[in-house]
């Protein structure tokens, strides 16, 4: 038994993780209001993050995960990166959703205290990412560097697109765009998996220079899409009135948003990744 998967700093982020994630669904479950796609996705969220982190924890605890054929560092990192942006998305999604002000219900409290526990999970989870974080000159495992956790970032935020796209069959300039999500977003899923699995060792070519070459033809692709998708989404078409949660107006508008920050982090992603092969 390794107790110090308990009692390190990077021990005790991962039990709040589990106590807080425990807390939110567990408050939101005992109010029975949380149905939707939105409520969905956050219960899905808690619960996901929940059950992961006290499975990493007890394989931790137990010395087991040296028997997973993976790479326990670079699966931990990426875990612990999209947890982070799984139970933001979550802390701001289900309070926008889901209380109405003013909050006076017992309800209304409990969803409140979920909140507030979700934020706090996120929290944790952010420690643990700048805990795990790799050293400036360690590159031993990829995943927890910053163009690594750039990459889950960026499908992320990828997955974010794809789930309000709407609208875009017959406008050839939406649908490039279309395909550059989805390029990008199977290429940098493949990086991932590949890496948690140990099997890039088996590129027959330099896979640091072709990392950096995929950055810089991905960063190329959504800056075309920066420019294309506001333009053949908005032209010529204002905003309906009244434009409810799920008005396309919105939708292409978060869709921009979303295009903009990937665009940034492929930027931020290609000087790191130069800089770690070049300098």
């Amino acid at each position: 038994v390794n107790l110090r998967a308990l009692t390190s700093w990077v021990g005790i982020a991962r039990l709040f993780a589990v106590v807080l994630s425990c807390l939110a669904f567990s408050l939101v479950a005992s109010t029975g209001h949380f149905g939707g796609p939105y409520g969905t996705w956050c219960m899905f969220t808690w619960c996901f993050c929940f059950a992961v982190t006290l499975l990493v924890l007890l394989l931790e605890l137990l010395e087991l995960y040296p028997l997973l054929p993976l790479s326990w560092d670079d699966f931990t990192s990426a875990f612990s990166m999209l947890a982070t942006l799984m139970v933001f998305t979550s802390s701001v999604v289900f309070p926008a959703t889901f209380i109405s002000s003013p909050c006076s219900s017992n309800r209304c409290a409990r969803q409140a205290v979920a909140t507030t526990a979700s934020c706090l999970c996120f929290l944790a989870y952010a420690v643990e990412v700048a805990l795990t974080r790799a050293k400036p000159g360690d590159i031993s495992s990829f995943l927890s560097t910053v163009p690594g956790l750039l990459k889950v970032f960026e499908a992320y935020v990828a997955c974010l697109i794809f789930s309000l796209l709407d609208g875009y069959n017959g406008e050839p300039g939406l649908m490039w765009c279309v395909a550059v999500y989805s390029i990008c977003f199977i290429i940098t899923l493949l990086i991932i998996i590949f890496t948690i699995g140990r099997c890039l060792t088996y590129i027959p070519c330099p896979l640091e220079k072709m990392l950096v070459g995929y950055n810089f033809l991905a960063l190329l692709m959504y800056l075309t899409a920066t420019v294309v998708w506001p333009l053949y989404s908005f032209r010529g078409r204002s905003r309906p009135d009244p434009c409810g949660r799920d008005c396309w107006w919105n939708k292409h508008l978060g869709v921009t948003f979303l295009t903009i920050f990937n665009l940034i982090a492929y930027l931020v992603d290609l000087v790191y990744s130069t800089r770690m092969v070049f300098v």
